[in-house]
């Protein structure tokens, strides 16, 4: 039996090597940024492709992925809006000086603007197609126009979601 801690390789956690989450307020802005970043990445990058890749009928597989889009749009922007609060709260007008609050801020308008401003004008591309499938319609390159606007405009949010995370624990 081992008689000493440190000699059975059982030692005491330095108070600098355990986590950082004090108290619920910083349990639930970490589970925000997880849940907000994480999920644009496993949507956008692993669902959505997914979809098209394994189902032939690619209205049904685009239907699908705009219902996931727009499920993480709404999630996003409610981590947005506790992220911005939880950093006013803790830092007070200190939060404006913060690359983080801006990150967060950037995400959200992007966010507001893909969700609001270029889904509805994708929809009604695709309601105009009716009943053909939009890429086979004369709205084709319209809707490639702003498809791929959408998607950098994600991408965009993507990596910024990535800078979110490097910065989670700076002020």
């Amino acid at each position: 039996m081992c008689m000493r801690r440190a000699a059975c390789g059982i030692t005491r956690l330095s108070t600098s090597t355990t986590s950082d989450v004090k108290n619920l307020p910083d349990l639930l802005a970490l589970w925000a940024l997880s849940l907000w970043v994480g999920g644009l990445w496993a949507i956008g990058y692993l669902a959505a492709p997914m979809l098209f890749y394994n189902l032939d009928d690619r209205m049904l597989a685009g239907m699908l992925a705009g219902k996931m889009f727009a499920g993480i749009a709404w999630i996003g922007m409610a981590c947005a809006l506790w992220l911005m609060l939880f950093r006013f709260v803790r830092f007070g007008g200190g939060a404006l000086k913060q690359a983080y609050f801006w990150i967060v801020l950037l995400m959200f308008l992007l966010t507001l603007a893909g969700h609001f401003g270029i889904q509805p004008i994708l929809a009604q591309l695709k309601e105009a197609a009716l009943p053909k499938d939009v890429m086979q319609s004369l709205f084709r390159d319209r809707f490639a126009t702003w498809h791929g606007v959408s998607s950098v405009v994600y991408l965009i949010q993507s990596l910024l979601g990535l800078a979110l995370i490097a910065k989670q624990n700076s002020r």
